[in-house]
């Protein structure tokens, strides 16, 4: 960590001087900004518009689909198609005095149906990973990333609109193979969506007036670093209230079909569909008012099917230039691990708890959708208020990712808590919504300052990598655990173990100021060498 320090200081020297010694004027003023943000100056002001259609996508792309009601219908008709192992074949999961165990055919024996859900998630986290290290690296370049958002978009619509087909308790398989494709192409579509949030706040018209003061010295570089990363945690927070307010309203339409049609066997399809749909309207004003801001051209002799694992293997070789960005993502790997295996195995004990219930499960999500949207705001009120650090707010919900499985492993010992009642799910998901909810926000701008300005892509596949590709180890190691033991509960302590030893790391590891001007110095380095 020594030597890392040492050369993070050498490089921010020279940045400092280069910035002192900058002569470009633009329209009288002089033009550090391009020291300071080496990709930040090109490209048109972020319009009203613009800015509407990137926050009303979120509110589409909200995850209900296809993290949830495919998940749901999944397992419903996977469960229906099992059988008790203690009764044997042909007795139902469902039965009532059955002995709360479900299995499935599976390679020639048979497997829990726990297991088999979470190998589902395990096989899409591994194909996200070589989607996030081949592809989003080739984003920066071009027009690319664009066309790559909408393409994965595309796909995760129409997985979801096929659900219509899982009529029938035998269709299990497709319906497995449809949720890890919305699975797969929905992580897809917010690694994206993250990656472009940074740009739009070096084009707001508040970040352009900052910089252009900065640059005539009217204030110092803390205040401007301050101020910009206030304007990315504006834009993060906002787009992920609007992610809830579309939680909320999709809980409420699928609601308008669950309640009336409630005896309809296809009642679960047709919600699917619906919410989808409400994706599609609102998502699809991003891909037409998003105005261009293009990346550099591909270099000569490389090409598109190579460069991003080159690009990505000569960074990990600098990664001691890069500390706090590496420790942070090192950090977010295994925390991310924690939280999302304990999310899944959370809601495999919760659709067990209310028998698979579309209609219950959009009553929970929907108390945690509203108390989502209310700490959002109130964290982003205190943060404005206070101008609290981007670090600083994240240690709320990162305490909260370590008490959840906390909660989770006392219901080893005992019936009366550990998500064994009705009640806890309920407290579970309003206190979520409140507390956890900001974590999605604060975690990527938290990655967004470590990240070297206009890299974004690049950095943020590797920042999904350790979200997603994470994932492959929780939801393994955890069925290997429910398969030896036959209790759900007995994964919630490594599950704690794992988040607790994240929080740690981010904790103690992690420097934000230092880390930012690590990253600007390394993008304006590695673009001299280019």
């Amino acid at each position: 960590m020594a030597l890392a320090s040492t050369l993070i200081e050498k490089d921010i020297l020279a940045l400092d001087t280069d910035e002192k010694n900058t002569t470009v004027t633009t329209g009288g003023a002089l033009n550090s900004s391009s020291e300071i943000h080496p990709s930040g100056t090109t490209g048109p002001v972020v319009t009203r518009r613009e800015l509407w259609a990137y926050y009303l996508y979120y509110s589409g792309d909200n995850g209900i689909g296809p993290f949830g009601y495919s998940l749901t219908l999944f397992q419903g008709l996977i469960t229906t198609a099992g059988y008790d192992p203690i009764q044997g074949p042909g007795s139902s999961c469902l039965a009532e005095g059955n002995s709360g165990q479900c299995v499935v055919p599976w390679a020639g024996g048979t497997k829990a149906v726990s297991s088999v859900v979470l190998i589902a998630n395990g096989v899409s986290f591994a194909v996200m990973t070589l989607i996030f290290t081949s592809m989003n690296s080739v984003a920066d370049y071009g027009t690319l990333a664009r066309w790559m958002f909408l393409l994965v978009t595309c796909i995760c619509w129409g997985a979801q609109y096929a659900s219509i087909t899982l009529t029938k308790p035998s269709r299990w398989p497709v319906a497995m193979v449809l949720y890890m494709i919305g699975n797969i192409s929905c992580g897809a579509t917010l690694v994206f969506f993250a990656a472009i949030f940074p740009r739009l706040a070096r084009h707001t018209e508040k970040t352009r007036t900052l910089r252009e003061r900065y640059a005539n010295e009217d204030i110092d570089r803390e205040t401007f670093e301050r101020e910009e990363s206030m304007e990315k945690n504006r834009i993060s927070n906002i787009s992920t209230m609007y992610s809830c307010i579309g939680e909320t309203v999709v809980l409420c339409l699928g609601l308008s079909v669950l309640l009336p049609l409630s005896d309809n066997p296809l009642v679960d399809n047709y919600t699917i569909i619906l919410v989808n749909s409400y994706w599609v309207v609102v998502g699809i004003w991003w891909f037409i008012f998003q105005q261009p801001r293009p990346g550099p051209p591909l270099p000569k002799g490389e090409n598109y099917l190579t460069i991003g694992w080159k690009q990505i293997w000569a960074t990990l070789k600098e990664y001691k230039r890069l500390p706090y960005t590496f420790i942070y993502l090192f950090g977010f790997f295994l925390l991310a691990d924690g939280l999302n295996t304990t999310l899944v195995l959370i809601f495999i004990c919760q659709n067990a708890t209310f028998t698979f219930s579309f209609l219950e499960n959009t009553y929970l999500t929907l108390a945690q959708t509203l108390a989502g949207a209310a700490g959002m705001l109130g964290f982003w009120y205190i943060q404005r208020y206070w101008k609290i650090s981007t670090k600083k707010m994240l240690v709320v919900p990162i305490i909260v990712t370590v008490l959840i499985p906390f909660w989770g492993m006392l219901g080893i010992w005992t019936d009366k808590v550990g998500f064994h009642n009705v009640w806890e799910y309920w407290a579970y998901n309003i206190v979520f919504g409140l507390l956890q909810t900001p974590f999605f926000a604060y975690s990527q701008t938290m990655m967004a300052e470590l990240t070297p300005p206009g890299y974004e892509n690049m950095f943020f596949a590797l920042f999904g990598l350790s979200n997603r590709a994470s994932s492959m180890i929780g939801p393994n190691v955890i069925q290997a655990i429910i398969d030896k033991s036959g209790s759900n509960w007995m994964a919630f302590p490594f599950l704690f173990a794992i988040s607790l030893c994240a929080s740690l790391i981010i904790w103690l590891g992690v420097d934000e100021q230092q880390g930012r001007r690590a990253a600007q110095a390394w993008a304006r380095s590695n673009q001299v060498r280019n």
